[in-house]
């Protein structure tokens, strides 16, 4: 039972709302549009599900590799850190989800397109296969992306674009230029998750030559960074309401607008970016409460 628990901390769980955000929103923003299916919702939900695990346990293994996860470091500490499990555990954990993740991808875009060879299918599997790739070099490797200030951009264009254009996408068989909107705003929450972590990390990353874009940006830039992301996620939101407006009930995304306000507000007081670390538990949450909002004020 202990080892249960010590794999379930390596999960990271209080991270898995973040990447479903995504699909709940592509579903969410289907299905009032029609078709819908609730079965590829369903793959799409256990696909990034392994996904966003396979890229927790990457990242403890590729920092621990890298020296990163040390006495300095200011987050919470890792299970390879901690000696919980081996190096050669964790490889084959990470082997375990992208098999996951493979076998969970295939069965969404057979089920979703009917045929995994046609253009559809192979654009989808190419797309899983970066997907994958992105997990595990984020951190894994002689040059992880993560160390060189594209961990952002990764963010933005999995967590928002990929997850929610995809999911929308793999259920209606079409897109929408304007969808654009709702899909990045969810990817700038969600890079404003990864930047409070780094913001935690900088003293760290910089010592061990890790180049977040925190890091490059610096104390300052990074809190000015943060607000811009989370003003624009509000801006396209309404952007996109305005363009597709059918009922006040749309609005009731910015229920979030309280909590965005109270988080960049901690962000700019805060005296030692260590603090940061409650505050991405928070953001994610609050990202998860804004795509399910947004997406309800779409149905309603």
């Amino acid at each position: 039972m202990s080892k249960v628990k010590t794999w379930l901390r390596a999960f990271r769980l209080r991270t898995l709302p973040l990447s479903l955000s995504s699909i709940i929103l592509g579903g969410a923003l289907a299905y009032a549009d029609q078709p819908f299916s609730w079965k590829t919702f369903w793959l799409a939900f256990a696909t990034t599900l392994f996904l966003q695990i396979l890229s927790n346990l990457a990242n403890d293994y590729g920092d621990y590799s890298h020296g990163l996860d040390n006495e300095e470091r200011a987050g919470p500490p890792r299970s390879v850190q901690l000696g919980e499990i081996t190096p050669r555990e964790m490889k084959g954990g990470i082997i375990l989800f992208i098999f996951l993740s493979l076998i969970s991808g295939i069965w969404l875009i057979f089920s979703a397109t009917g045929n995994v060879i046609s253009l559809e299918g192979i654009i989808f599997l190419v797309l899983g296969l970066l997907a994958i790739g992105a997990a595990v070099k984020y951190t894994i490797g002689k040059h992880p992306y993560g160390y060189y200030g594209l961990g952002d951009l990764f963010v933005y264009l999995f967590f928002g674009l990929t997850g929610v254009l995809g999911t929308y996408y793999l259920n209606t068989h079409y897109l929408r230029a304007d969808l654009l909107l709702p899909a990045s705003a969810l990817g700038f929450l969600s890079t404003g998750v990864l930047n409070l972590n780094n913001m935690r990390d900088m003293d760290s990353d910089r010592k061990n030559g890790k180049m977040t874009l925190a890091v490059l940006l610096g104390p300052s830039l990074s809190r000015f960074y943060h607000l811009a992301l989370l003003s624009l996620a509000i801006l396209f939101s309404l952007i996109y309401i305005l363009l597709n407006y059918h009922s006040p009930w749309q609005f009731i995304f910015l229920i979030i607008l309280p909590p965005l306000i109270e988080n960049t507000r901690a962000v700019f007081a805060a005296k030692s970016l260590t603090i940061l670390d409650p505050l991405l538990k928070k953001l994610a949450m609050t990202s998860l409460l804004y795509a399910i909002a947004f997406g309800l004020g779409m149905l309603i």
